[in-house]
């Protein structure tokens, strides 16, 4: 095994181990989102809003990847030219998605990570919307479309979770 491969996977492990112990839903809601919600199978309180709603918070890209299911075009997004320390966090609701830790090149010109911060962060459903079957990712906390995951990762996880950027938060130093 390389050197350089084992010292960037141990401090990657590290850090993803020490903010496993973060508290799932930290970070601020508005008021009115913390009255609205309600504790969902995975132990994340929802986030619901009306359409409405979501369009005065979300900006039109945000709001037509996030609650329409839209993709950003590739290599659009700031977020992929990130290498900093910190939380990728849902766009809408604040939820921590992925720490930089798991963040990594995947050349398709999307932000990738090889794992969630949290498995409960995020839930996956089957989308059949295109010619082929693929896993989408959505927030736990307000069902946001995020992305996409493949089994197609590095190791030790193997998969790449594709995410929109528009679709994130990046909030330095909070890993």
């Amino acid at each position: 095994m390389n050197r350089r491969y084992f010292l960037s996977s141990s401090v990657a492990l590290g850090t993803l181990l020490a903010c496993s112990r973060l508290p799932l839903g930290y970070g601020s809601v508005d008021d009115k989102a913390k009255k609205n919600n309600s504790l969902n199978a995975q132990g994340v309180k929802k986030v619901t809003r009306t359409n409405e709603e979501w369009k005065r918070i979300l900006n039109p890209d945000q709001y037509k990847v996030t609650r329409e299911k839209g993709t950003e075009a590739p290599f659009s997004s700031p977020l992929n030219e990130i290498h900093e320390q910190g939380i990728f966090e849902c766009v809408a609701c604040e939820l921590p998605l992925f720490s930089s830790a798991a963040k990594f090149d995947s050349g398709t010109g999307w932000p990738s990570f090889w794992q969630p911060i949290a498995k409960e962060n995020v839930r996956e459903e089957v989308d059949n919307s295109l010619s082929e079957t693929r896993t989408e990712v959505l927030c736990a906390r307000c069902d946001s479309h995020i992305g996409h995951v493949f089994e197609d990762g590095p190791r030790p996880t193997g998969l790449r979770y594709c995410m929109n950027g528009v679709a994130l938060k990046f909030v330095k130093g909070k890993a």
